[in-house]
């Protein structure tokens, strides 16, 4: 097992993971980001009508192993009239 770290970046800045997570392999980080981005998504969105949030994976030596976001726009178009 190796732990990595899943740094969140979003409306209030950038959070560091300090604790990391255990996983049994590379293959399982995207199930973990997707986790972790829907549950600030749900959280966060309802109260804006665009957003980015980002995760930032490291490995144990800090290094960056990858990155994923969520981009969310909503448009009304009753207002565009």
């Amino acid at each position: 097992m190796a732990r990595y770290y899943f740094d969140l970046h979003n409306e209030e800045g950038p959070t560091r993971d300090e604790h990391g997570t255990e996983l049994k392999s590379r293959e399982d980080i995207p199930k973990e980001v997707t986790r972790i981005l829907l549950d600030v998504a749900r959280d966060e969105l309802p109260a804006t009508d665009r957003m980015t949030i980002a995760v930032t994976v490291r490995n144990e030596r800090g290094e960056p192993v990858t990155v994923a976001s969520l981009v969310f726009s909503n448009e009304w178009l009753d207002m565009l009239r």
